[in-house]
């Protein structure tokens, strides 16, 4: 569906885009994440041709963007982009106008999503009158109203109380469900374990992991086993691991290396326990956001300190120049 090739963009001397290079299938529900200032913004509207890379090429089903392709995005951006003097249909048989529908149809549309949205009441108030949540939920519905290929979610949940989140949650599972395209840009790491299936993480205009959610989290799975049981373990010892936490049915339990899940599982029934619950605990998708920046943190600091260096030796070494 969408494909980017070794995209850069550059604001003066930022970098927002580095070499970026990724593929998202038809029907996918991918998550973007990064921190504050990783790219993800600018990304997006490379992606929806608001910007233009400096290098690199954006294709959606092998094409180059164009105002046809971008007729096929739907973008809802983290800030609030309606007019805030216009009324709330009015704004979006607007927005579906300059999106290619009719009048009349645009009409249509809108007021189908403010039924759904539970809005309809306001179709007539003006923007300003809504609440940040209900303008987010307006947003969302001029972001499908010309039944988009390709739909792009920034921050989706910002400023939305628990019961518009949890509609909102629900619209983008009846999107994955009629085989949508989705794209969530996010730094909440909670709502892309929740929703999308693939993730790729940018740092700092790069990327520096990408892949399916729950293949990561077993690539980086540190050997943390909670067990339950009935009987008495004793004081339970052994070089292959470490018991981290015990209570009478309970055990927290950290492999060392060499030793698996089956070693541990084998040992216990030996003890002749009756095993309740024997689970592997994986790391989440925050742990490892947390420790991937890091480690991206520290080859950048180690980098910049090699250039450094070698600036130095290059300036010691270089020969005398006489005018």
């Amino acid at each position: 569906m969408l494909e980017i090739h070794e995209v850069y963009k550059r604001f003066g001397s930022l970098e927002a885009v580095h070499g970026l290079s990724l593929s998202i299938a038809r029907g996918q529900t991918f998550g973007l994440l990064g921190p504050n200032g990783a790219g993800k913004t600018t990304l997006l509207r490379l992606i929806t041709g608001i910007l233009g890379p400096d290098r690199g090429r954006i294709l959606l089903e092998g094409k180059a963007l164009s105002p046809a392709t971008s007729a096929r995005i739907g973008y809802m951006p983290e800030e609030r982009g309606l007019y805030r003097k216009m009324g709330v249909l009015e704004q979006l048989r607007y927005l579906g106008r300059l999106k290619g529908l009719s009048g009349a149809e645009a009409r249509r549309r809108g007021l189908y999503w403010l039924e759904r949205l539970n809005l309809a009441e306001w179709g007539q108030r003006k923007v300003e009158d809504l609440s940040k949540g209900m303008q987010q939920k307006v947003q969302f519905a001029a972001t499908l109203l010309h039944d988009p290929d390709l739909v792009i979610l920034d921050e989706p949940f910002s400023g939305l109380d628990p019961v518009n989140m949890r509609q909102l949650i629900a619209d983008i599972g009846a999107l994955q469900q009629s085989g949508k395209t989705v794209l969530l840009s996010t730094h909440r790491m909670d709502q892309v374990q929740a929703f999308c299936p693939d993730i790729a993480l940018l740092h700092r205009g790069r990327l520096v992991l990408e892949g399916q959610v729950e293949e990561i989290r077993r690539a980086h799975r540190r050997g943390f086993f909670h067990v339950r049981l009935q009987g008495d373990t004793g004081s339970l010892t052994h070089p292959g691991f470490e018991v981290l936490e015990q209570e009478t049915d309970r055990l927290l339990v950290q492999l060392h290396d060499g030793f698996r899940g089956n070693d541990l599982l084998r040992l216990l029934l030996e003890r002749g326990v009756e095993l309740l619950a024997f689970e592997e605990i994986l790391p989440s998708l925050n742990d490892i956001f947390i420790q991937r920046l890091s480690e991206s943190d520290a080859a950048d600091a180690a980098e910049q300190a090699a250039r450094q260096s070698a600036a130095r030796a290059a300036g010691k070494t270089a020969p005398l120049r006489h005018g």
